[in-house]
């Protein structure tokens, strides 16, 4: 890896996590001095959504997005609803995320995940937000509901498909409808060809770098507590699987998150 790195953002990580709580000013200045020159902070749940924000207050580097994560929620209530409404009223909120279906952990029924889901959807729609989906072992089905999303609703926010998992014939229909997929960690682990395959097949306007750290740290750091620094092996493995300069990687990914998230706008 070089000394000097072109601007990188990364636009899925966790640093409200109790995990970052030691070291989590260190943590960031060591994203600034790696050329992470924005963070997005998505929420799971009220709790983590509020600190996002709190986060985004205290850091102008750091942007929120605010949702219900599906091992957080199945079906929302209107107060429920309501509550993410006016927490997404925030300047400093950029999505409507995490939100999605996990069919790995199964804490909520399927059909009451999907509704909930759904839900939010229609409220980032109602917002002029875009979305932070999380996917798990559960493809078909979110597919299905941003198809019809991408249907059905008034507005045109992006849709990002985060720590995207799926295969080309899925990357496929999410591209099909405007999705951007998010490029973590795992696209650098020795057995993960066919997300290098995916790579290497989306167009890089629709391509996102993210860490999602703590979780998923590139092979270089595997075994450890994942941070926004790190980000640049993302760009450096699609740099790769391309057969692009690393350098265009990066400005073309901080193109597509200032796109997506119109940062400027949440100052």
């Amino acid at each position: 890896m070089t000394n000097v790195f072109p601007c990188l953002i990364d636009t899925h990580c966790h640093l409200d996590f109790d995990r970052y709580d030691a070291d989590r000013a260190e943590v960031i200045e060591r994203a600034s001095e790696a050329g992470v020159t924005r963070i997005v902070n998505p929420g799971v749940d009220f709790e983590s959504s509020r600190r996002a924000i709190a986060l985004a207050n205290e850091h102008p580097e750091i942007f929120a997005a605010v949702g219900l994560h599906p091992n957080s929620c199945g079906e929302l209530s209107d107060e429920q609803i309501a509550e993410l409404r006016d927490l997404a009223s925030h300047r400093r909120v950029v999505a409507i995320g995490e939100i999605g279906v996990d069919y790995y952990w199964k804490k909520f029924p399927p059909e009451a995940q999907r509704r909930g889901f759904e839900a939010q959807l229609r409220l980032a729609d109602e917002l002029n937000l875009p979305v932070i989906v999380h996917d798990r072992e559960a493809h078909d089905d979110v597919l299905t509901a941003i198809e019809a999303f991408s249907r059905e609703r008034r507005g045109d926010k992006a849709i990002i498909l985060h720590s995207f998992s799926g295969n080309l014939t899925e990357a496929n229909r999410a591209l099909a409808v405007g999705a951007y997929l998010g490029v973590t960690g795992a696209v650098t682990y020795p057995k993960s060809h066919e997300l290098r395959r995916v790579g290497n097949f989306a167009p890089l306007d629709r391509l996102l770098v993210e860490t999602d750290a703590p979780f998923l740290p590139p092979q270089p750091r595997r075994g450890q507590r994942n941070e926004p620094a790190w980000v640049r092996w993302m760009a450096e493995q699609i740099a790769e699987v391309k057969g692009l300069p690393v350098e265009a990687v990066a400005e073309a990914t901080t193109a597509n998150a200032e796109r997506v998230f119109d940062f400027e706008s949440h100052q």
